[in-house]
């Protein structure tokens, strides 16, 4: 179970890195003056690349952890409110993914609408709910 539980670790880290890192690449194509069209060109190489990666590493990030929550029993049974609420911020994790799929797909055909402000606030979130989830996991609070 050990090695199960460092390999979810390290995925859900490593996916949170991209996620971190996704919308830090809005804020910069969304300063991006228009006539700049080979540094947007490249931005949206970048950003493409990672959502890849960080949607690859997504995948083995939520299996273990499915594993190790019906495979071995973590957070099941009375007394483990503290997982329903961790799995809500598993849900809340994959639907910002999601919008990050959605919103570089509105980059790539250049109807994005939101300036960039908008999005150094919306690259705080992950933040967020790593924290969230951290100390629900660390603490179990309920």
């Amino acid at each position: 179970m050990l090695w199960v539980k460092s390999f979810h670790i390290v995925f859900v880290a490593s996916w949170f890195a991209g996620l971190f890192y996704l919308p830090r690449i809005f804020v910069n194509l969304a300063m991006v003056p228009a006539e700049s069209l080979a540094e947007r060109e490249r931005l949206l190489l970048m950003a493409r690349k990672l959502m890849r990666f960080t949607s690859l590493l997504a995948v083995p990030a939520v299996a273990l952890g499915l594993w190790l929550w019906l495979g071995y029993g973590i957070g099941l049974g009375a007394g483990n409110g503290w997982m329903h609420a961790k799995l809500v911020v598993v849900v809340l994790a994959l639907a910002y993914h999601h919008t990050c799929g959605v919103m570089l797909k509105r980059f790539s055909q250049g109807a994005n609408r939101r300036n960039h402000v908008w999005y150094r606030w919306f690259n705080e979130a992950p933040v967020i709910l790593l924290v969230m989830a951290v100390v629900l996991v660390v603490v179990k609070p309920f």
